[in-house]
């Protein structure tokens, strides 16, 4: 993704033409399903695992376009959390297929409607040896966190979370098969097995593609041709100083500015943003201000944002403090890593195009961050959510109900 250039096009991709080979492939199983199912069922796991490759290819196709277009977006989260579930289904389909063809005698078309029905149960158990060393580590994140910081209850949500994680997967493989009675009894189960699996599968790739998303934005390096810096507050101390996670912030941002004026010559102005809290003694504005002039930084070369209280305020009040000086002028943010996809979010919603670059931050405080950027994601966006997640619950039930018919 190094070579791709965000903001480059004035486009969004999109995905309708997907449904095309989704039908064309619907009318072509279904032929075979009518003709001979038992014949056919290597024909009809190849034509699946075709179609899964063209939809993981253009997700992927979408992925970079929706970089170009926008990279802090939610589509960016559902592009890679679903391309990497689809790649799990390729792989167990081109596996069924080749057993169909060479092992005739013991799979069968009804293998294939069982291997899609246990998909999400599938990809629960074999990913969890990622989600196993994600639990640990959070736990280990907030221990150190709680030790650092006091127990909070946003310091206990990785052990809540890592908890509800290993235990979902349990509950899954033990519920799965601990299962007797009537057809209908057993349908039942079932339903309620894939029903779970489902919802836990969406947390997953929303998981992973959050994850994904916040890695590439973070690594991507923005041109050195910014004409203003937003630096993001995030509390002062006692004494009016900047904490050491502000002067992170702060620090890149110094190095940013210093390295796009030794490569061009161009120098950006400072947006210090941060209003003052009920009990911090100046606005985290002026902090920033008073560290950047005592790292040589002109007072000129400085503007004040403290007015903002979160991080839609910083975007927001920000934004108006730049476009009363040069409404063209291109823009960059600087926040912590965990941050910076999130923060992405708010300033396109403003309609500010700014690019994020990220601090460095403590090991143990990474995970849990993590977790509260993906809960705070979350919370967004609700209506796109629980159209993607009820869609996927339906398609678990309806495949439920015709495997048992």
């Amino acid at each position: 993704m190094k070579h791709i250039r965000f903001d480059t096009i004035g486009k969004k991709p999109m995905l309708y033409w997907l449904l095309i080979p989704v039908v064309l492939a619907s009318l072509v199983n279904g032929i075979l399903l009518y003709r001979d199912s038992e014949r056919y069922a290597g024909a009809i796991c190849i034509v699946t695992a075709a179609l899964c490759l063209v939809v993981i290819g253009g997700l992927l196709h979408a992925l970079c376009g929706q970089l170009r277009y926008n990279p802090y977006s939610y589509n960016t989260i559902y592009y890679m959390g679903f391309a990497l579930f689809l790649s799990f289904v390729f792989i167990t389909y081109v596996v069924l297929a080749v057993r169909l063809f060479t092992q005739p005698e013991l799979y069968n078309i009804h293998g294939i409607l069982y291997i899609l029905l246990r998909s999400a149960k599938e990809y629960m158990l074999v990913t969890f040896p990622f989600l196993l060393v994600f639990s640990c580590a959070l736990c280990v994140s907030n221990i150190a966190l709680i030790r650092h910081e006091g127990r909070r209850f946003v310091n206990l949500l990785g052990i809540l979370l890592s908890v509800l994680i290993v235990a979902g997967v349990a509950f899954i493989f033990v519920f799965d098969y601990a299962v007797s009675g009537s057809r209908t009894e057993v349908m039942i189960h079932d339903l309620i097995a894939n029903l779970i699996a489902a919802i836990y599968l969406y947390f997953e790739c929303m998981l992973v593609g959050t994850i994904a998303a916040n890695i590439i934005v973070v690594r991507y390096k923005p041109e050195p041709d910014k004409d203003f810096l937003i630096i993001l507050g995030c509390g002062i101390r006692k004494d009016g100083t900047p904490t050491p996670l502000l002067r992170g912030r702060i620090d890149r941002a110094l190095s940013f500015a210093r390295e796009q004026e030794r490569e061009t010559g161009k120098k950006l102005i400072f947006v210090t943003s941060g209003g003052q809290g009920s009990d911090e003694v100046i606005s985290e504005s002026a902090s920033m201000k008073r560290y950047l002039m005592e790292q040589g930084v002109p007072q000129t070369q400085i503007v004040e944002e403290d007015r903002s209280s979160d991080t839609a305020e910083n975007m927001r009040f920000s934004k108006e403090k730049i476009m009363q000086i040069d409404p063209d002028g291109k823009i960059a943010f600087a926040t912590t890593n965990y941050h910076v996809f999130r923060s992405g979010i708010f300033a396109r919603r403003v309609k500010m195009r700014a690019v994020g670059i990220g601090a460095k931050t403590k090991w143990y405080f990474w995970p849990n961050a993590a977790v509260r950027e993906f809960v705070g994601l979350l919370t967004k966006h609700r209506v796109k959510q629980a159209l993607i997640l009820g869609s996927l619950i339906a398609l678990y039930v309806v495949i439920t109900v015709l495997s048992y018919r």
